[in-house]
């Protein structure tokens, strides 16, 4: 089974957004750079040293600009699979779309969003270090 590994939710404004969930719930966020798309992560649980959540049933996620396409307007997640080009075959092949190509995300892994049977935009990572 591929568990739900990260959540994203989109942001007219992320430091608006930022401020909103750690005053409201506590969490931690940190903004990314240029070359990161200007990401912010969002720790929701305490997490270990690779930024994954120590707890079992616990996610963390991240904020990313909200643009004029349709698509970045909904939250999203992200699904671990161990080979994303499989994975890529498998939404295929079961009704879904594959949205552009992989990316490479430094330090994390391979990426990529699809869009399920029934339009929802969800995600794929290959963690880093595996095949």
């Amino acid at each position: 089974m591929n568990s739900v590994v990260h959540f994203e939710m989109p942001a007219k404004d992320t430091k608006r957004m930022s401020d909103f969930y750690s005053r409201t719930f506590g969490w931690q966020t940190q903004q990314l750079g240029a070359e990161m798309g200007n990401y912010v992560l969002a720790t929701t649980a305490e997490s270990d040293e690779q930024g994954r959540p120590k707890h079992g049933g616990a996610i963390n996620g991240g904020f990313y600009q909200r643009t004029d396409d349709p698509v970045s307007h909904a939250p999203s997640v992200v699904i671990a699979v161990e080979n994303i080009t499989d994975h890529m075959k498998e939404v295929t092949n079961a009704g879904g779309k594959i949205i552009g190509e992989p990316m490479q995300i430094p330090g994390v892994g391979m990426y990529v969003s699809f869009f399920d049977t029934e339009g929802n935009r969800v995600s794929m990572l290959q963690p880093s270090g595996m095949n």
